[in-house]
């Protein structure tokens, strides 16, 4: 069975997203078969593949249009790409806009600092955890402290970042804070980047 999932026009991480919700239905000689319309996308799935053991193949179609083929075998030269009718099936795709993560303090909640800052490690580990992941994480203010070296949900965003999440720190917090140098995950975003981010995000979430 080959299972086709279309998420051409869609953003990271929503292709691995769809892609990896069908992994639980694959038998021996079933695949996945996304359709994606940038490398970036490619290249994520491959990482994905890896990750989980599995064939994996693509093929430039034309511009804009890759075809990227997942097996439930480690090994895609054992399984054949071509379809015939009844052994294919056309997946929807459920995942909706942009959800885009807030961290604006590297403590969760008011109270207690030190119980904030347990809950904000917490937060981030179950979101690295979660089946579908955010688009966007944006860390500005004290939330850029938890993007840098010694930060400990630093080992979390690499795997949210690795996963294809955009992980983007406040420059102008990270020189605020004398940190810029320690940045270890993601890349420095402005405001008008993040301004931007919010306003167009289908979901905006904030711990």
């Amino acid at each position: 069975m080959i299972y086709k999932i279309d998420v051409r026009g869609r953003q990271c991480p929503i292709p691995v997203v769809e892609t990896k919700k069908v992994f639980s239905q694959l038998k021996e000689g079933d695949l996945t078969e996304t359709w994606v319309d940038n490398h970036i996308a490619v290249q994520n799935l491959e990482k994905m593949a890896v990750q989980k053991n599995r064939g994996f193949r693509y093929e430039k179609v034309e511009d804009n249009f890759y075809k990227v083929w997942i097996s439930y075998e480690d090994n895609m030269d054992e399984v054949s790409v071509e379809s015939k009718g009844e052994d294919e099936k056309v997946l929807p795709v459920t995942c909706g806009g942009d959800t885009v993560v807030v961290l604006s303090s590297d403590k969760m909640g008011e109270g207690d600092e030190e119980l904030g800052r347990i809950l904000m490690k917490g937060f981030i580990y179950a979101l690295a955890g979660q089946e579908e992941l955010p688009t966007t994480i944006l860390l500005y203010n004290g939330g850029a402290k938890l993007s840098v070296d010694g930060s400990e949900s630093l080992e979390d965003l690499q795997k949210l970042e690795k996963n294809g999440v955009e992980i983007l720190t406040c420059g102008t917090c990270l020189n605020h804070y004398n940190i810029a140098q320690k940045l270890a995950v993601g890349q420095v975003t402005n405001m008008y980047d993040i301004c931007e981010k919010l306003t167009r995000a289908g979901r905006i979430v904030k711990p």
